[in-house]
């Protein structure tokens, strides 16, 4: 009886082993076939999406680079007062807290509704049981500075119910395992009426849509008026209103005043926050888990120079829901005419988004030779390939970005710097390669004793 076991276990594991193999073979030769670029270009959004209550601008999913990052990056301007209706795509996703603050909301499958709103009632004088007057999932706060995590397939909000305009940059992952579909983005709304652009109409009845992000109503719209009143227990007006027939909002609209919902004060979040124990492995559950973190805080810099800037980092270690959807982030500040080190990225793509200033980037192919030599500004994409070299020169202004990577624990590797691939080769090797003497050896290996920013003056920054 055990015998006859062992035959038929074995070979369904060797098959599923060599059938999940085979598939993350294929995956990885179509990524391979679309990296291969001559050059690269900051990128510019190709279209902006008008709403109510802001817009969307949408970078063009058909450039060779983009396509070989396999995402998606869009950028959201919420006004005062609006709110992103609930959606959820084939992606999972991360967004950067631009400038503004609001309050986000994912709806978790199967947990349970934790925020409760309650009020009591007075009855003949004397106070009555207590009435609850609504429930609903955890909300959380977010604010200029933050990476928001968003897991694949879960639908969320957001509401700026800040003084000024929330600003969001977006990247999905659209080539995540966790996307069975195709690495085209799809949003599937669950509110209003957005429809696609009028390129987007164009390029549909003209055979030539590619790539991109394509969109019309919301879910509710495919289904019979009669059904949604029957799954509700709704009347059929009520049911019509789920459908949004008439609704020329967009997908960021505006609220009421009466928009309100129960959640703790900032006070209470930040002793919450001050209190609870943080990454020992029981503290986050799916319903409970913390879903951004913010880097704009110079305190929790990862690297800091006094004279050239800072770089903060938020991986898996410290967010642990990256791992779940095997994305990271970093911020970066050059201050004046500073270098961030030439390093490359060992495991992931980086999606690098201009924040503020100006400053000048190289970026060096496999071919030795570069693929990007040129000036980036504000609102800028630029997108460097796994393994492809980069060095950030900031100019008069500074520069400052963040860069969404492709892998939940991405690692650099520096080219120069006091944690640099030439600093940990012996002196003999340094010199046998480069042809140098041993002198000139050890000041290559031993000038720099920044990690990965350097300060550089006016007149060597002119020279790179």
């Amino acid at each position: 009886m055990v015998n006859s076991c062992v035959l038929p276990i074995s070979i369904l594991c060797f098959l599923v082993l060599t059938t999940g193999g085979s598939a993350y073979r294929q995956a990885g030769q179509q990524q391979q076939a679309q990296c291969r670029i001559q050059s690269i270009n900051p990128l510019e959004p190709a279209r902006r999406l008008q709403h109510e209550a802001g817009y969307t601008d949408v970078w063009d999913q058909t450039f060779d680079q983009i396509q070989c990052a396999g995402v998606a990056a869009s950028r959201h301007l919420i006004q005062q007062g609006g709110l992103l209706l609930p959606t959820f795509s084939n992606a999972p996703l991360l967004a950067y807290v631009v400038k503004g603050r609001g309050i986000v909301g994912t709806i978790n499958p199967g947990c349970a509704e934790t925020f409760q709103s309650s009020e009591q009632i007075d009855v003949g004088g004397q106070f009555g049981s207590q009435k609850f007057r609504d429930q609903h999932q955890k909300i959380h706060r977010c604010r200029k500075g933050d990476i928001v995590a968003f897991k694949v397939g879960l639908a969320h909000w957001v509401h700026n119910d800040g003084n000024e305009d929330l600003e969001l940059m977006v990247v999905h992952d659209t080539s995540n395992v966790e996307n069975q579909l195709d690495q085209n983005l799809r949003r599937f709304f669950l509110a209003g009426n957005p429809q696609e652009s009028e390129m987007q109409q164009r390029r549909k009845y003209s055979g030539q849509q590619q790539q991109d992000e394509n969109f019309s109503g919301n879910l509710f719209q495919g289904f019979e008026t009669e059904v949604l009143a029957e799954s509700f227990q709704v009347d059929l007006e009520t049911a019509a209103r789920l459908q949004g027939q008439d609704d020329n909002r967009g997908f960021i609209v505006r609220v009421g005043k009466e928009f309100e919902m129960q959640r703790p004060s900032k006070y209470e979040e930040e002793r919450r926050r001050e209190w609870s124990p943080r990454n020992n492995g029981f503290e986050e559950t799916v319903c409970t888990m913390r879903i951004r973190e913010n880097l704009d805080d110079p305190e929790r810099a990862d690297v800091y120079t006094a004279q050239g800037g800072r770089i903060s980092t938020v991986n898996s270690h410290n967010l642990p829901i990256l791992k779940e959807i095997q994305l990271s982030a970093e911020r970066g500040v050059l201050y004046e005419n500073a270098m961030a080190a030439p390093h490359w990225t060992l495991n992931a793509h980086n999606i690098i988004y201009i924040l503020r200033g100006t400053g000048r980037i190289q970026v060096v192919g496999h071919s030795n030779r570069a693929v990007f030599n040129g000036e980036v500004r504000q609102g800028q994409l630029l997108v460097v390939p796994q393994n492809y070299a980069e060095v950030k020169l900031a100019g008069n202004e500074g520069l400052e970005w963040v860069s969404f990577k492709t892998n939940d624990r991405a690692i650099s590797s520096p080219l120069a710097g006091k944690t640099s691939v030439i600093r940990a080769m012996p002196v003999e090797v340094v010199m046998s390669a480069f042809r140098m003497s041993r002198d000139e050896a050890q000041k290559l290996k031993y000038n720099r004793q920044e990690v990965r920013i350097f300060p550089r003056s006016k007149r060597q920054s002119e020279r790179i």
